[in-house]
């Protein structure tokens, strides 16, 4: 949380009760809690806000949970919730309107819409994946790889679109992804809007959006040290995950950024799992290129169809586990793909 941030939720803290009887007018006290039935300020008990407590740890005043939907956070997220903010500089200009504080009280500017900051705040409001609408969008894409062990996957049930600038704001359930850098730091988030029961993507115009710093990060599913695999989609590399899960894999979430992907020091082989359009092809061959010219070997994986979760959803896992060997290296066919292609039990 950036500093002025953290101050405002600490201010906002100390005011709980009359934070909750401004933005939940519909809930009431009782005992050390403000109840109401959710952010939207629907009458209800559902959603309990702390009105005492230390200023922060376990039981600070202002942290709140939605024991409905799983949400939780401080009185600032509450605000940005309550208000249909999707800026965090707005929920902060809100937040500084009820205290009435002038912007030289604060000690740091607000963080910029579409920042790092902006993408680690929406990734830490959501939710784990198991047992959400995301794991079911998941498993409807053939992807039956355990999920519960993929921190950098999480659920968010109303996360905020807008078609454009000027266009109303609405809310999707909507698959969340970290990207972080090559030591795992979050420097942005990719968002994947869902349909309300989990069978596709909402329907929308741009149901996949990224918020943040991206170029040269990824969405990483392990840390990888002496042999991975890059590819362009969550999907793609979740597909190889379920043949090769001890493999460590990174998603650039496009083929652009896929050719600029970091690579870390201590790699010494790299697969890349190629899209198979024009585009794909050409990043694939860049980001070998690169490879190769500082000291690593390169290899292109490439799929019969589209790309490996077309091919997962076509001919079954384990037929593409059969394929993946044949374009591995000796070695690491033998240390990643023997595994079982069961699928497995959701969560």
């Amino acid at each position: 949380m950036s500093g002025s941030a953290a101050e405002l939720a600490h201010r906002l803290a100390r005011e709980a009760e009359a934070v909750c009887r401004h933005y939940l007018s519909n809930g009431r006290r009782q005992g050390r809690y403000w109840l109401v039935g959710d952010v939207q300020n629907t009458p209800g008990r559902s959603l309990f806000v702390r009105l005492t407590g230390p200023d922060v740890g376990r039981g600070a005043a202002g942290r709140w949970t939605d024991a409905a939907t799983g949400q939780h956070g401080d009185l600032l997220d509450l605000i940005r919730l309550n208000r249909g903010l999707d800026r965090l500089g707005e929920a902060l200009g809100e937040a500084r309107a009820f205290l009435g504080l002038p912007k030289r009280e604060l000690s740091r500017a607000p963080a910029r819409a579409g920042s790092s900051e902006a993408a680690r705040r929406l990734f830490a409001l959501s939710l784990r994946i198991a047992g959400t609408l995301a794991e079911t969008y998941l498993r409807n894409r053939s992807i039956t790889a355990p999920l519960a062990d993929v921190p950098a996957l999480r659920f968010h049930p109303v996360c905020f679109y807008r078609a454009h600038d000027v266009a109303p704001r609405e809310t999707w359930p909507a698959l969340i992804a970290a990207v972080t850098d090559p030591h795992g730091a979050i420097t942005g988030v990719h968002r994947t809007w869902l349909d309300r029961d989990g069978a596709g993507k909402a329907p929308i115009a741009t149901p996949r959006r990224a918020l943040g710093h991206l170029l040269g990060n990824a969405v990483r599913f392990g840390m990888a040290s002496d042999v991975m695999i890059a590819g362009e989609g969550i999907e793609t590399m979740l597909s190889l995950r379920c043949v090769l899960p001890d493999m460590r894999m990174a998603a650039a979430l496009s083929a652009n950024h896929l050719a600029a992907l970091s690579l870390p020091p201590a790699l010494r082989r790299l697969y890349i799992a190629r899209d198979n359009d024009t585009a794909g092809r050409h990043a694939a061959m860049c980001l070998r290129d690169r490879a190769r010219a500082g000291g690593i070997e390169a290899r292109i994986l490439w799929p019969v169809t589209n790309d490996f979760n077309a091919d997962l959803r076509r001919f079954g896992a384990d037929a593409l586990l059969v394929r993946l060997r044949g374009q591995l290296a000796p070695e690491d066919a033998q240390r990643f793909a023997l595994g079982d292609t069961r699928p497995v039990a959701s969560g």
